[in-house]
Order: structure tokens, then sequence, then C-alpha cells
């Protein structure tokens, strides 16, 4: 397989991947919503009141992750098809292929790397 087949399927994977958490997170969030009706209006008075808007928020915060991550798959798949798939946006040069197989939707080269 040629290296743009194999970072295709690799984006493919990571693009189903993070679709089906982000269904799985918007199912679970459905389910918060639900309880949170079910268990009466007022979350400041209600013990469960608290753990549910928690569970809300932290859910909802997981889903938008799971955008982002979808977002830059996509824009991933953009660069695969203009050609500019693996080379670094911050410095221009190649991404070695074991960050690339490491983060297949990898923008920039180790080196460049936002850091956390």
């Amino acid at each position: 397989m040629s290296e743009r087949a194999d970072a295709s399927a690799a984006l493919a994977a990571a693009r189903e991947r993070a679709l089906a958490r982000l269904a799985s997170l918007e199912r679970e969030f459905a389910g918060i919503v639900d309880a949170a009706r079910d268990a009466g209006a007022d979350d400041e008075h209600d013990p469960e009141g608290a753990t549910l808007a928690f569970e809300r928020q932290h859910v909802a915060a997981l889903a938008d992750a799971a955008r982002v991550d979808l977002a830059e798959i996509q824009a991933a798949l953009a660069r695969l098809a203009d050609g500019s798939y693996g080379t670094c946006q911050a410095c221009g040069q190649q991404i070695s292929p074991e960050r690339l197989a490491a983060r297949p939707a990898a923008r920039t080269c180790v080196g460049c790397r936002p850091r956390r």
C-alpha cells in the first residue's frame, strides 16, 4: 500500500472512531437531559441536581472535543487531497511517518507541535 493510501485508511479509521464517539456522547447527553427532566427543575435544592448538571457539562465538553477531533480529521483529509498532507504547517518540513502513524491528523512536526 502506498503512503497516501495508508494515510487515507488511517484518517478514515480515525474519522469513524470520532463519529462513533460523538454519537455515543450525544446519546449519553440526551439520557442525562432526560434524567434531569425526570428529577425536577430545581438543580440547586435537589441532591441529584448538582450531579446531573456536572455530568451534563462533562459530557458536553467531551462531545465538543470529539467535534474538534472530527474537524481536525476533515482538515487532514483536505490536506491529503491537495497534496500538503505530511508537511509541517509551521516550518514546512516533512512530518515524520512515526508522528503521522500516532496522530494521522497532525498539522505540525514534533519540533513545532504546540506545547500543552
